[in-house]
């Protein structure tokens, strides 16, 4: 049997509807075939892959490995054909359903707050956002769109920058008084830090050495007193006088201005800002209209700059 000869689209979508409706009987109802049929279209479906995609008992269905991996690329290609059959009978305009996910300082301040103005502008989108600092993998999370600030580690998605903005070193007036207020790095092995409860691309703290050149870098980190799973979650820490916190500066800036948080070491810090991207899944074909349409908003309206 040639792929000519193949529905693999169908295939899909019936595979795809037996495992979300958990079952060949109610995925025979949904797709208007007959339990035999769906039983018979999946073992076809396994024999021309070789490899079993599911694990049938009387009571339930379980997917292999290798039909978790089937299952989540199927959900991604028939999400894009309904996609591009949309787009093309509706003249690509933006419409659907948007999943972004962002780290948290940035959705509270920057992204939330333009949320209401884009939807105004595309009525025809619906958004599910989810903060999470945590690095997610966009095509296990089924999301659309992630804004990530730092260094990106996977060269296999679409880049958009979105902004930059300058990391800074900071603790409560409180903590000072009682540890008191390092004068170099070195002292930072008598403090007390506020870490991340995930894995960081960045290890220590940078600083600059004593040549005072920002391309002569050191490390340095704090005792971990406490970890947190987001930016808004350190911050609180800080606030609390748990520790030192090295933070984007356009988190911490009102907190600062307040006198509620204080920089610190700053006459070595590298100045080193570090870049917000939006990142999102490439690939053959168009990008959906309602993604580039949120991307394409997002860098039009966000401010963000090395001097935040």
């Amino acid at each position: 049997m040639t792929r000519m000869d193949v529905n693999r689209a169908a295939e899909m979508e019936v595979f795809a509807r037996v495992v979300d409706l958990g079952g060949f009987t109610a995925a025979a109802r949904a797709c208007g075939l007959t339990p035999s049929g769906v039983s018979k279209l999946i073992t076809r479906l396994e024999t021309r892959l070789g490899t079993r995609l599911l694990h049938r008992s009387t009571r339930r269905l379980s997917l292999t490995p290798e039909g978790q991996a089937f299952h989540a690329r199927a959900l991604r290609i028939l999400g894009e054909m309904e996609e591009a059959e949309r787009e093309a009978s509706a003249g690509a305009t933006p419409r659907g359903h948007l999943r972004v996910n962002s780290n948290v300082p940035f959705g509270m301040r920057h992204l939330i707050p333009l949320v209401p103005e884009f939807l105004a502008a595309h009525p025809g989108v619906t958004i599910d956002l989810v903060l999470s600092d945590a690095v997610v993998d966009l095509m296990e999370e089924r999301a659309d769109v992630a804004i990530r600030t730092g260094p990106l580690r996977d060269s296999s998605l679409m880049i958009r920058k979105l902004g930059s903005t300058r990391m800074v070193v900071v603790a409560s007036p409180a903590y000072l008084a009682r540890h008191g207020t390092p004068g170099h790095p070195d002292e930072l092995a008598r403090h007390k830090g506020i870490g991340w409860t995930f894995p960081r691309t960045i290890g220590g703290w940078p600083f600059r050495t004593e040549s005072g050149s920002d391309k002569e870098i050191e490390e340095h980190m704090p005792p971990i007193a406490a970890r947190a799973s987001d930016g808004d979650a350190a911050r609180l820490l800080a606030l609390g006088s748990v520790g030192l916190a090295r933070l984007a500066r356009f988190q911490v800036e009102t907190d600062i201005a307040a006198g509620a948080l204080v920089p610190v070491l700053e006459h070595m810090n590298p100045g080193g800002s570090e870049d917000i991207h939006a990142v999102y899944l490439g690939g053959p074909g168009p990008l959906p209209a309602r993604v580039r349409a949120f991307v394409d908003f997002m860098a039009s309206r966000c401010q963000l700059s090395d001097a935040s």
